[in-house]
């Protein structure tokens, strides 16, 4: 049986094995205020932005239990070492983990392709540590879980 007609596995863990949490979608964009100012119109609400004080790299904006991330191409480029295709669907998929270095080390070995290891984001704020892979179809996927100093 091929890999694309094997039985789907369900979103139980089994024993040894990691679950993610809180999903949510990325939109790499060349204005973050205009596509903010857009879903607020339409009714999500506004919950993060970085930084405050200044012209803002990333907003989450919130309806209900769905999140969407709207980061600019150039904090994508300078704080993770992406190469955003805004000519395509310049979106990603964001699972928040209790351990990126573990789940980005089990998901490359898995043959995940690494976008970018994990290093520190954030440092001075809430001290994020993040990792990006790509799904089978070359999707971008961020791994991340607030890290401790």
């Amino acid at each position: 049986m091929s890999e694309s007609t094997q039985e789907i596995k369900t979103g139980v863990a089994d024993e040894g094995q990691y679950m993610f949490q809180s999903p949510s979608i990325n939109i790499i964009t060349r204005d973050v205020l205009k596509l903010v100012n857009f879903y607020v119109r339409l009714g999500f609400r506004e919950t993060y932005r970085y930084p405050k004080e200044e012209t803002p790299t990333h907003v989450e904006v919130a309806l209900d239990q769905f999140t969407i991330g709207i980061s600019s191409v150039e904090a994508a480029v300078k704080d993770h070492g992406l190469n955003p295709n805004l000519g395509g669907r310049p979106v990603a998929i964001t699972l928040w983990t209790d351990d990126t270095d573990r789940d980005y080390v089990r998901l490359t070995s898995e043959g995940a392709q690494s976008l970018s290891p994990p290093h520190t984001f954030y440092p001075n704020q809430y001290e994020l540590r993040t990792a990006w892979i790509a799904d089978p179809d070359g999707n971008p996927i961020n791994l991340v879980h607030r890290h401790s100093k």
